[in-house]
């Protein structure tokens, strides 16, 4: 028999808004200190319900559900009423739950903003570690996924560093449009009553307050722009996560992860696969889910405030709970790796990489760098011919191609001497990795 669906039922959000209660009660104590401040409630009342708000705060700490109803501003309310009295309903007073949710959602936003921010300097300290403790490992640097160049293994992972310092300075830059108060605004008007915003927002911490009443109760901006900036986070780490499974194989073998970071076949007991990985860069694509969700949702959407709008808190809570679990992983993970330093130099030897540097070698004795890089292309041809490496080329040979090579050129066919080369800064010398690693370090 086919379950009748009540209307209530259907349009409540209180199965997933419960989690702002904290936040709620909270606004709500500002927004009563701040009515009694400016006598719009007595100073008694007012106290009689932060009295009120803190017990039920207090209750929460300590695992005790609040009563369901419509949603959690109504839920607090009720419960408040029920402890107190009708007193309780002065609380509502020149606000409203448009306002309100808002205000809410800008408080849980703020404080996910510091835990991500803290858990990708975790991640940034791993790398950190790694970088030093394999400082001048040499592997092969990849463009379209073909050995390239010779680089350092620090290198390359302090590459993700970098993309983790963005990532926390476009949270910085978020926290500041995310930390401004909308409450005051009431339904989308304002209100009448003598309020005193900029007491609120000092109460609660905010830079200022919203300059347009609509639009503080409408914009889900915020929202959007800290969910884009996760998506952003779930993108280098699926990068980096990709890179980790790769080196990991059999093929590459240029990394193995700790036990406790992978697991073992169900058939094939020789394997042991990169789950962690594989989860963390699985979980990307939910994010990006949830990031289009809430774009899609407000591209339709009328001023000022809709019952749509009810529907962003799934996706961010989602996407903060998604981006939350892998970032705690991501840390202890990149510490746990071991790395294969001859297995990376080994593979140096495939694919030509020090190619480059010999055209650069002829660029320094004044050759033409088109011309010179014409002459290598032609050297690399002629060795894979014959079947030899570069550094193989007799003297003879060499002259035949540029009366220019001389003894010299030994070191730049060396992937391990030409590391040493790329002296510029940014690039893969030691010294600029050092320099690299000092930098990091004195943004952490």
């Amino acid at each position: 028999m086919k379950k009748e669906t009540k209307i209530s039922d259907f349009i409540s959000s209180f199965s997933f808004d419960q989690r702002l209660a904290e936040y709620d009660i909270l606004g709500s104590m500002a927004h009563v200190k701040m009515l009694s401040k400016c006598k719009i409630i007595s100073s008694g009342d007012g106290v009689k319900i932060i009295n009120g708000l803190k017990a039920i705060l207090k209750g929460l700490n300590n695992d005790k559900k609040i009563p369901k109803q419509e949603d959690i501003h109504y839920a607090v309310e009720k419960e408040l009423i029920r402890r107190i009295g009708p007193v309780g309903g002065k609380m509502h007073t020149a606000r409203s739950r448009n306002d309100q949710v808002s205000l809410d959602l800008r408080l849980y936003i703020r404080d996910e903003i510091r835990q991500i921010y803290d858990l990708l300097a975790d991640a940034q300290k791993s790398i950190i570690s790694q970088a030093k403790k394999n400082h001048e490992a040499v592997m092969p640097g990849y463009t379209h996924l073909q050995p390239a160049q010779p680089i350092l293994f620090s290198h390359h992972i302090l590459a993700y560093a970098w993309m983790f310092q963005r990532d926390k300075e476009r949270l910085k830059d978020c926290y500041k449009r995310v930390n401004v108060l909308p409450l005051g605004s009431a339904s989308l008007a304002g209100t009448s009553f003598p309020i005193d915003r900029k007491y609120v927002a000092k109460l609660l911490g905010f830079r200022g307050v919203m300059n347009n009443s609509i639009d503080a109760v409408s914009d889900r901006d915020f929202v959007v722009e800290f969910v884009f900036a996760l998506s952003l986070i779930a993108s280098h780490l699926s990068r980096l996560c990709e890179d980790l499974i790769v080196w990991s194989s059999a093929e590459f073998g240029f990394i193995s992860m700790a036990d406790e970071f992978t697991s073992g076949s169900s058939i094939m007991p020789q394997k042991r696969n990169p789950d962690a990985a594989e989860i963390i860069r699985g979980k990307t694509g939910r994010v990006y889910g949830d990031l289009i969700t809430l774009l899609t949702l407000m591209k339709g959407i009328p001023l000022s405030y809709n019952r749509d709008m009810q529907e962003d808190k799934p996706p961010l809570f989602d996407a903060v709970d998604s981006m939350k679990s892998v970032l705690e992983i991501t840390a202890p993970l990149l510490l746990g790796i071991t790395v294969n330093p001859e297995k990376m130099l080994e593979a140096t030897k495939n694919g030509y990489i020090c190619a480059t540097e010999v055209a650069d070698y002829l660029a320094k004795k004044n050759v033409p760098f088109r011309t010179a890089h014409k002459i290598v292309k032609d050297m690399v041809k002629y060795c894979i011919k014959k079947n030899i490496k570069l550094d193989e080329l007799t003297g003879a040979e060499l002259k035949k191609f540029s009366k220019n090579f001389n003894k010299d050129i030994s070191s730049f066919l060396k992937p391990d001497k030409v590391v040493y080369m790329k002296s510029s800064e940014g690039g893969t010398s030691p010294k600029s990795v050092k320099k690299q690693i000092k930098d990091l370090s004195s943004l952490l």
